[in-house]
């Protein structure tokens, strides 16, 4: 399959399609949160744990209103020093819209606001997506798209951008107006943040 572009790609993923593209920390196999049946292959594919979320990837912060997020002040001053970034923040959703992200665990997703422009206009224009690793569930993630391409040899589209040899985002609740964290990864909480 020939190697395609953002551009090119954004009316696969509104029609259900699935494929690897690079993001701001590494290679993710992304599918629309908006079409079930794409995020339930990722899981098949991927061989991943059916009870573990995976992170949506936002435009912006208004993205949060179409699962039901509602912000207090103290939510979005802790969500601007953190986006955009590495960082993947828990947050309340409307879990009888979403059953397939919040996977049985409770009414929250960890959401995320890549730091990359043009991953950002892209899912402008796709709507949220999930982007787990490129890898199969115990696998090292894939650091190029041919290590990608081995993993996933069929799906509908992959985008080349080069090596990357990232850490996942680090993973946070937000606790009053201060943050624990979950998983560490690329991001380093500031310390006046830390709860």
């Amino acid at each position: 399959m020939e190697e395609d572009t953002f551009e090119s790609i954004v009316s696969d993923i509104k029609n259900g399609k699935v494929g690897v593209i690079p993001t701001d920390t590494m290679y993710g196999i992304i599918a629309s949160v908006s079409v079930p049946v794409a995020v339930e292959k990722i899981y098949e594919l991927r061989h991943r744990d059916t009870t573990k979320r995976c992170i949506v990837l936002i435009s912006s912060l208004d993205d949060l209103s179409v699962f039901g997020t509602s912000l207090d002040e103290k939510t979005k001053n802790i969500l601007n020093k953190l986006w955009p970034g590495p960082f993947s923040i828990d947050l309340p959703v409307d879990e009888n819209k979403f059953p397939h992200l919040t996977r049985g665990r409770g009414p929250s997703v960890a959401f995320r606001l890549p730091d990359n422009k043009e991953l950002i206009n892209f899912i402008k224009q796709t709507g949220p997506i999930i982007a787990p690793s490129a890898n199969t569930e115990g696998k090292p993630p894939a650091k190029n798209l041919e290590e990608a391409k081995k993993y996933f040899p069929n799906l509908d589209f992959y985008v080349d951008g080069g090596l990357m040899d990232g850490e996942p985002s680090t993973v946070v609740f937000i606790v009053g107006d201060k943050i624990k964290i979950f998983r560490q990864g690329k991001g380093i909480v500031p310390p006046e943040l830390m709860l």
